[in-house]
C-alpha cells in the first residue's frame, strides 16, 4: 500500500463552522421542501390515527428523522450552500442509511466516496486544501480522519453526539488497560468507528459481539477457557489486531453501537458482569467490569413507541427505512414477533393490494408477498420508520394505502 503524500504539507486539519443564521435559513428552506409533511404533522396532531372506508392507520408515536439524522442533513446542505460549485465536497460513504436522501445529497453535487478509502483512491482524488469533506452522521474510523486530515482540507463533522458519547467511553477502557465488549454489527459503519477508537491511542483492544449467542460463548471462554484458535476463527474480523482471548478477557467494559436493541444490550450487560462475578467474585468486579449506559434515547424512544403500538388491535405493520438501517431493521425484528410485518424502502415497494416486495433481513434479500392487503374487510395498519427516514416517505406510504381503498387522502381529510 502506498504512503499518503499530503497535497497541502503540514496545514493540518481545517475544521468548518456551518451554523450560521443566513446560512441555516436557506437550509431550513431546502429541507423542508424536501423532507417535510403536512400530512404527517395532521395525523400526529389527532393523535397518530387517520381512518376511512374500513382502513384505520396508526402512526407510532415516535419515528422517523432523529436529532442526529436532521444534524447531519443540515450540515451536509450547508456545506453545499456555503461552499457553492466549483468548490468540490466529497462525503465517506453515506450521509445516513437511507437511498432517498443520500440521492438528494448526490443531487446537490456532493460526491460519495468510500467509507475507508484506500491511499490509491485518495491520491486519484487529488484533494487541495481547498476541497471539503464531509463525515457522515455514524463517523469514520481514526484512521482514515487522520489521511484527511493530512491534506490539509476543510472537514465537515456530522458524526451524532451519541456515537461520540460511546466513543469516550471506550477511549476510557482504552487507557485503563479494560478490552472494550462493543454489542454491535462488527461490519457496520458506526461499529468500524468506535472500535478504531480502542486502539487509536495506546494498547487498547476490542471483540465485537452481535448477539446473545456470541456473548454466551465468549462468556463460556471467560469462565472455562477453551479452544484459543477456535475462538479466534468465530469472531474474526470483530477483534483488535493482537487481540488474545487467554490474555484480553481478564478485564471487559461493555459498549454498543448506538442503533441495537436496548434490551438485548441490557443482557449482553448482565450476562458478562454474571460471568465476572462467577470468575473473580463481588470483592473484586471493579477490577474485572465496567458499564455504561450508551443507548441512542431517539433509538429507544422509536422502540419504545412501537412496542406500545404493537400492543393495539392490527392486522399488520408496515416499517419504512433504508435496508441498510440498523434501528430500522430493529424494529422491524421487533413487529415480525407479533404480527405480519412489511419492511419497505418507500412506496412504490407496495406495488398493489396482491403484491408487495419487502426486505428480509434475516436471509438480506427482497421477497415478494401476494395478498398482502386485504379488500374485502376492515384493515388496521401500524406505521413506524427508522430514525434515517423522512416524513415525505411516510406520507407516501400512508397515500398509497388509501388509495387501494380508492380514496384520495384529500378526501379523507376533507379537503
Amino acid at each position: 500500500m502506498s504512503t499518503v503524500t499530503p497535497i497541502v504539507d503540514g496545514a493540518g486539519p481545517r475544521k468548518v463552522n456551518l451554523r450560521r443564521p443566513d446560512i441555516m435559513q436557506a437550509v431550513q428552506a431546502k429541507v423542508v421542501a424536501h423532507y417535510r409533511s403536512n400530512l404527517v404533522e395532521h395525523i400526529r396532531l389527532n393523535g397518530g390515527v387517520l381512518s376511512a372506508s374500513g382502513l384505520t392507520v396508526k402512526l407510532a408515536k415516535e419515528f422517523g428523522f432523529c436529532y442526529g439524522v436532521e444534524r447531519a442533513i443540515d450540515l451536509a446542505y450547508a456545506a453545499r450552500q456555503l461552499f457553492p460549485d466549483p468548490i468540490r465536497i466529497f462525503l465517506l460513504g453515506e450521509i445516513i442509511h437511507n437511498p432517498e436522501v443520500n440521492d438528494q445529497i448526490r443531487g446537490l453535487g456532493i460526491v460519495s466516496v468510500a467509507p475507508k478509502p484506500t491511499d490509491a483512491e485518495l491520491a486519484e482524488l487529488r484533494l487541495t486544501a481547498e476541497d471539503v469533506v464531509i463525515i457522515p452522521a455514524f463517523g469514520t474510523e481514526v484512521s482514515t480522519r487522520r489521511r484527511i486530515e493530512a491534506y490539509g482540507c476543510q472537514t465537515v463533522d456530522t458524526t451524532c453526539g451519541d456515537v461520540m458519547t460511546v466513543w469516550k467511553r471506550v477511549r476510557q477502557y482504552s487507557r485503563d488497560g479494560v478490552t472494550s465488549i462493543i454489542h454491535g454489527k462488527a461490519k457496520h459503519e458506526e461499529t468500524k468507528a468506535t472500535t478504531s477508537q480502542a486502539t487509536a491511542y495506546g494498547t487498547g483492544h476490542y471483540l465485537v459481539v452481535f448477539d446473545l449467542s456470541e456473548t454466551d460463548y465468549v462468556c463460556e471462554y471467560i469462565l472455562r477457557g477453551g479452544n484459543k484458535e477456535e475462538f479466534l476463527h468465530r469472531f474474526r474480523g470483530a477483534y483488535s489486531p493482537g487481540f488474545d482471548p487467554d490474555l484480553h478477557l481478564v478485564a471487559v467494559g461493555v459498549a454498543n453501537q448506538t442503533t441495537m436493541l436496548r434490551g438485548e444490550t441490557e443482557e449482553v450487560q448482565r450476562r458478562f458482569r454474571a460471568a465476572m462475578l462467577a470468575r473473580y467474585g463481588a470483592d473484586k468486579i471493579g477490577d474485572h467490569f465496567r458499564v455504561f449506559d450508551t443507548i441512542c434515547g431517539a433509538t429507544q424512544d422509536r422502540q419504545d413507541a412501537l412496542q406500545k403500538l404493537l400492543r393495539e388491535p392490527m392486522d399488520l405493520l408496515i416499517v419504512v427505512g433504508g435496508y441498510n438501517s440498523s434501528n430500522t431493521s430493529h424494529l422491524a425484528e421487533m413487529g415480525e414477533k407479533v404480527l405480519p410485518t412489511y419492511f419497505i424502502k418507500n412506496a412504490a415497494k407496495m406495488e398493489s393490494p396482491t403484491l408487495i416486495r419487502h426486505w428480509d433481513q434475516h436471509i438480506a434479500q427482497e421477497l415478494e408477498t401476494a395478498h398482502w392487503f386485504p379488500l374485502d374487510r376492515p384493515l388496521n395498519v401500524g406505521i413506524t420508520a427508522g430514525a434515517s427516514c423522512p416524513n415525505n416517505l411516510i406520507e407516501d406510504t400512508i397515500k398509497r394505502l388509501f388509495e387501494f381503498r380508492g380514496l384520495k387522502v384529500s378526501e379523507v381529510l376533507g379537503n
